[in-house]
């Protein structure tokens, strides 16, 4: 049985739902910025959020941060094992790092030893930029295993300690190799995996990849939470990270909009109608699947299931809803029709 842990009152592992993360971008010092954003990602469904903790005064604005905001908060710390314990003083509910450049075993020890006192999560993160050198020999440079290899020998040194209160990462920005790592881990350890491909990039590549590497590892069973990482603001990371679940049928996140290409058959302004829907509902937590279909080959047939729906005809759609015709409307009136029907359900 997969271990499970509590990031404050969220859990991760187990047979807990998987979860939502992202990363502020603001200074962490700068408490106001921070506490804006963090609520910004809670509005559009952010479960548990990561600051980074560069420095003393970054760590000492966690308490005010924390006073503020309703989700679990992370301090993600490297090389000074004294912003760790500082954090943990502050209030954080976990903490994130490699242990290989935090220092030696005693500097360790003491970030252990404080998160022991709360009880907080411990994240293992690894990439594929922090392998150990050693490993990178062992198994002829950077693949897998020495990824997996690298990660599980800092996951060993926290277990020396006697504290198991784990979570582990070991991300690339390469999708394959991110998928076969998290695969080989899995049957390697019983703690709960945080999923993400590391610099993914823009927008657009980035959601390509992290929709192939998560996706293909949730498909799996495996993933307890999940990181989408894009040079981006943070929201968008989080809506990318929900839809995926949303997607997978793991978690709810509002309309499911689904929508046919364009062919010569289509006789209204498709593309337009389904990007203003799309903008519309972009606030709504309505768990429903709405359908819009530019002819009546593609809807209401193959379009069935969906709650509400249209499809295009010349300057005009039908309304179909469960795959029953309702009425027929002005292609004008299309999306406004379709938002008052949406709200009726």
């Amino acid at each position: 049985m997969k271990k499970k842990v509590y990031y404050g009152d969220v859990p991760v592992g187990a047979d807990s739902v998987i979860t939502v993360q992202s990363m502020t971008n603001t200074s962490t010092a700068d408490a106001a910025s921070t506490i804006e954003q963090i609520k910004l990602l809670e509005s559009v469904g952010c479960d548990i959020i990561r600051c980074a903790v560069p420095d003393m005064a970054s760590a000492r604005a966690i308490l005010k941060i924390k006073k503020q905001i309703n989700i679990p908060l992370v301090a993600d710390i490297h090389f000074d094992y004294r912003l760790a314990v500082e954090s943990v003083k502050m209030g954080a509910d976990g903490i994130r790092i490699n242990p290989g450049n935090i220092g030696n075993r005693s500097k360790v020890i003491e970030v252990v030893r404080a998160c022991k006192e709360r009880n907080i999560p411990i994240r293992v993160g690894v990439n594929s930029g922090s392998v150990n050198q050693a490993f990178l020999d062992k198994f002829n440079g950077l693949n897998k295993h020495s990824l997996v290899e690298s990660a599980l020998e800092q996951v060993n040194i926290i277990e020396d300690t006697g504290y198991d209160n784990l979570v582990i990462s070991i991300k690339s920005s390469d999708v394959r190799l991110t998928y076969d790592s998290y695969s080989l881990m899995s049957q390697r350890t019983d703690y709960p995996l945080h999923l993400g491909v590391t610099e993914a990039g823009s927008y657009s590549n980035g959601v390509i990849k992290s929709a192939m590497g998560i996706g293909s590892l949730l498909l799996n069973g495996l993933g307890d939470t999940i990181r989408v990482s894009l040079t981006d603001t943070p929201d968008k990371e989080v809506i990318v990270g929900r839809k995926i679940l949303q997607f997978l049928k793991l978690r709810p996140y509002g309309p499911n909009i689904i929508s046919c290409p364009t062919c010569g058959r289509t006789k209204i302004d498709l593309i337009g109608i389904s990007t203003e829907v799309e903008k519309r509902l972009t606030t709504c937590k309505k768990d429903v699947t709405v359908a819009i279909m530019g002819c009546v080959v593609n809807g209401p047939g193959e379009a069935k299931e969906a709650d509400i729906g249209i499809a295009g005809g010349k300057g005009e759609a039908v309304l179909f809803k469960k795959g029953q015709i309702i009425r027929k409307v002005r292609e004008d009136e299309i999306i406004d029709v379709l938002m008052e029907e949406i709200e009726k359900i």
